[in-house]
């Protein structure tokens, strides 16, 4: 089975370019189940339930999110009723929502998604580790699940490696969110779970990580804010990873996705 990622969708010129492109991916590549990351989908900042059903209906299975899940108030009440959407799973207990959820695949296997948040940069959440380790647990590969997803929701490099290193062995992948730039480090641990430190945003690279470059440049040369950020609105990038899981739940390859926009394109050379 092969299973899909992309990264974090960044206001409107990315989220044509998922559903422009992620219907095709899926065809191309015999994707089984796919996960987008769409905490940025609305101007920037947040996700409504409008644009969630626009990435359902372009293929999506899972949305999963990160710091900016409320930036849209609504969803703290559509989060209840979409248990497609998810948000970082070491809120506090009584959060809205949920982080974790067991999905059915197109082929009818189970695959188990998590959705946590780093502390290192970020907001003071709960231990993300133990939160994932419970769920792991809870539902172990090869066992109850058929193939488990962990989005981390992180800024350090080395909270998100560790992050990959413990699920090693326990999930088919581990990628990081929230930088907003593609790493080149996609591969298989030696227990069998892929990684890739982040998968990149879904948005305009000539930008500020998706946002227009006045502003930001603005705040950092003069150091006080002149307006508000906006998201870039030129041609995405869409950037993601693909992993093709045995029987056994553990990847046998992995590799990344970008497509169309200021970066070069790559794309898998599967059969």
């Amino acid at each position: 089975m092969r299973l899909l990622f992309l990264g974090d969708v960044v206001g409107r010129s990315g989220r044509h370019a998922v559903i422009e492109h992620l219907p095709d991916l899926i065809r191309t590549f015999d994707v089984g189940f796919t996960v987008v990351n769409g905490e940025n989908a609305a101007a920037g900042f947040g996700i409504t339930e409008k644009i969630a059903g626009e990435l359902f209906d372009a293929g999506a299975d899972v949305i999963t999110t990160g710091n900016h899940v409320w930036d849209q108030k609504e969803a703290l009440v559509f989060i209840e009723r979409q248990p497609q959407v998810l948000r970082p799973i070491n809120f506090p207990a009584g959060t809205p929502g949920k982080g974790v959820g067991l999905f059915e695949a197109r082929n009818g296997a189970r695959v188990l998604v998590m959705n946590a948040m780093g502390r290192v940069f970020m907001q003071p959440l709960e231990d993300p580790f133990a939160a994932v380790d419970k769920e792991l647990d809870a539902c172990p590969l090869g066992d109850v699940a058929d193939a488990v997803i962990v989005d981390f929701h992180g800024e350090a490099t080395s909270e998100k490696m560790a992050m990959g290193h413990f699920c090693d062995g326990r999930a088919s992948l581990v990628v990081g969110t929230h930088s907003h730039v593609p790493t080149g480090d996609a591969h298989v641990l030696g227990g069998g779970t892929a990684y890739q430190t982040d998968a990149g945003m879904c948005g305009d690279y000539d930008s500020v990580i998706g946002m227009e470059k006045d502003e930001p440049l603005h705040r950092f040369v003069r150091g006080y804010s002149q307006g508000r950020f906006m998201p870039a609105l030129g041609e995405a990038t869409l950037c993601g990873v693909l992993v093709e899981v045995g029987g056994d739940g553990l990847a046998q390859r992995v590799a990344p996705i970008r497509m169309g926009g200021k970066l070069a394109e790559t794309l898998p050379d599967w059969d």
